[in-house]
């Protein structure tokens, strides 16, 4: 696989490149992420999480066992594959996230929002080249090119992403909890430092360090598959 060490982008520090980035993260961005919880709805149903300290703790070691070893690794190692035209590391990337949903619901939330950026990005002018992308390419790919052609800068790319997964995160957690916005603030100012953190060892690990090391959250998930009464689709 492709070097996921930092890299410079000709864009760095430009105002449209911050401008792109907030575009990209925005909930406002019509992909449908926030019909998504992976797996968070499932674990307020089973009593798993149920209050702001619960969620904080979940919410952190998702982070620190998922994000930081999967999404993110593989987002800054798309990034510079992007950035090369390698396209063989890119489809390489791709099939090994997709390997690394390990339920049905977590495997249709990438390809789903995959496909619905790929829409976006074809009515904005915006895809790659053909031949580049992978046939069914999930988000993070699409992540990966999106913000590598608006100019951002690998870390912040990374850093956006892990910002996008916990504002979504939480704003499952206050339509399905009873969590008021004042203590979702509370958890996002615990949780901005980790996610710098998380970024930083993202950028560290090497390949045989990488994949996700969840099985709570597998569990939720795939429970979620019969949960009788949902809001989600994960």
């Amino acid at each position: 696989m492709i070097t996921r060490m930092p890299t410079e982008s000709p864009a760095l520090g430009d105002d449209l490149a911050l401008l792109g980035l907030l575009q990209l993260v925005s909930p406002a961005l019509p992909i449908g992420a926030f019909a998504w919880s992976q797996g968070l709805e499932s674990a307020f149903e089973l009593g798993w999480v149920s209050d702001e300290a619960s969620l904080g703790e979940w919410l952190a070691g998702v982070l620190d066992d998922g994000l930081a070893h999967c999404d993110l690794p593989a987002l800054a190692g798309l990034y510079t594959a992007w950035e090369h035209g390698d396209a063989e590391a890119i489809a390489e990337w791709d099939v090994w996230l997709a390997a690394n949903r390990e339920t049905a619901e977590l495997a249709a939330e990438d390809s789903r929002l995959g496909a619905s950026l790929a829409r976006l990005l074809g009515s904005l002018e915006r895809l790659p080249d053909s031949g580049m992308l992978p046939p069914d390419a999930g988000y993070v790919t699409l992540f990966a090119w999106t913000a590598r052609m608006r100019g951002v800068t690998q870390r912040q790319a990374l850093l956006g992403f892990a910002w996008a997964w916990l504002e979504n995160q939480l704003a499952v957690a206050c339509k399905a909890l009873p969590l008021g916005h004042t203590a979702a603030q509370r958890l996002v100012e615990r949780l901005r430092p980790a996610l710098v953190v998380a970024v930083d060892l993202a950028l560290e690990l090497d390949d045989d360090e990488l994949g996700p090391a969840l099985p709570g959250l597998a569990m939720a998930s795939a429970l979620h598959e019969t949960q009788y009464s949902r809001l989600f689709r994960s």
